[in-house]
């Protein structure tokens, strides 16, 4: 007697559970592409394609710094005021010296702020939430009090270089994202850090009781995701052209939402660091589809609002099951 197949072992439902496993950045994105295709088929030329992953690329070098903190039970708020810092330090004039000078005092910056935020989480602990909103806060306060006496003028030749130059019709900004993300992805799968930050967002008290060094994990984290918000500051600076106190105004929102969607929540770096450099392609290429739909800012917020919340209650209810 031929026994009964369950829903469980049929081909379909093995498909749907395997669809429904994946991060929502790859359904969303493929969703995202077939309305373009039948509504505004201008944005899947390779031109448009071409300059969207260019706008993406800020976010998605952002996002990998998130994705970090997230996967240790932490989070980065301060990614706006990094990034307005470091567009007031290369473009306003204060600090004297070369483009090598202000690049490297940029980068400088950013680690300071990430020491900054990893003491006051580690040796306070304190919230991760309030430390980095309260130094993105402060930050911002700071340049706007400096930009009442001296206006952000023109970016650096070398970043504009990099934010607006092609290379065989190739954006340069997209190729300096990939040439972190890949490595990045490589050496976070198979080192002892990578597994050092896996075991400290599955049980904080239990890598610490097994001799993991829990302090200085987020001590590095934290730099590393500060210097990967200098890093998207450099490509927005380069991009525009010259300093704004607008500058990675929504770098903080936008790449917590990239992050969820890619299938890192927090303790769990499921979705790797593919997953949300996906979410940051389709984030921007959702802010691009409203836009040629005639949406307004209001409109993007509301949807960019509701996208996050969707997305936390659907991970939610997948770890419940």
């Amino acid at each position: 007697m031929a026994m009964l197949e369950t829903p469980r072992e049929r081909p379909g439902y093995r498909l749907l559970s395997a669809a429904t496993a994946l991060p929502i950045a790859y359904v969303g994105t493929l969703l995202l592409l077939l309305c373009a295709y039948m509504f505004r088929p201008a944005l899947l030329s390779p031109m448009l394609l071409m300059l969207i992953i260019r706008q993406a690329a800020p976010l998605g070098v952002a996002v990998i710094g998130q994705s970090l903190c997230i996967r240790i039970l932490s989070i980065d708020l301060s990614f706006g005021g990094v990034a307005m810092g470091v567009s007031y330090i290369l473009t306003s004039g204060y600090v004297p010296g070369n483009q090598a000078v202000l690049i490297g005092g940029s980068l400088l910056f950013g680690a300071a702020v990430g020491l900054a935020n990893a003491f006051f989480i580690v040796r306070l602990r304190a919230s991760s939430v309030i430390v980095t909103l309260a130094m993105g806060l402060l930050l911002t306060g700071i340049v706007i009090a400096f930009s009442q006496f001296r206006a952000p003028g023109d970016a650096p030749a070398l970043l504009k270089y990099i934010g607006q130059t092609r290379i065989w019709n190739v954006p340069l900004a997209p190729l300096v994202w990939f040439a972190l993300l890949i490595p990045i992805g490589w050496y976070l799968k198979r080192s002892v850090l990578g597994q050092y930050i896996d075991a400290i967002g599955a049980n904080p008290r239990a890598a610490h009781a097994t001799g993991i060094p829990y302090a200085s994990v987020v001590v590095l984290v934290h730099v590393a995701s500060s210097l990967f918000a200098v890093v998207s500051a450099f490509l927005l600076v380069g991009f525009v052209g010259m300093g704004s106190l607008d500058i990675g105004r929504d770098l903080a929102l936008n790449s917590l939402a990239a992050v969820i969607l890619g299938g890192v929540t927090f303790g769990s770096g499921r979705g790797g660091i593919l997953g949300p450099a996906v979410a940051a392609f389709m984030l921007t290429f959702l802010f691009n589809l409203l836009t040629s739909f005639g949406l307004g800012e209001p409109s993007k917020l509301m949807l960019q609002g509701a996208i996050i919340a969707m997305a936390a209650i659907a991970y939610s209810a997948r770890t419940r099951n």
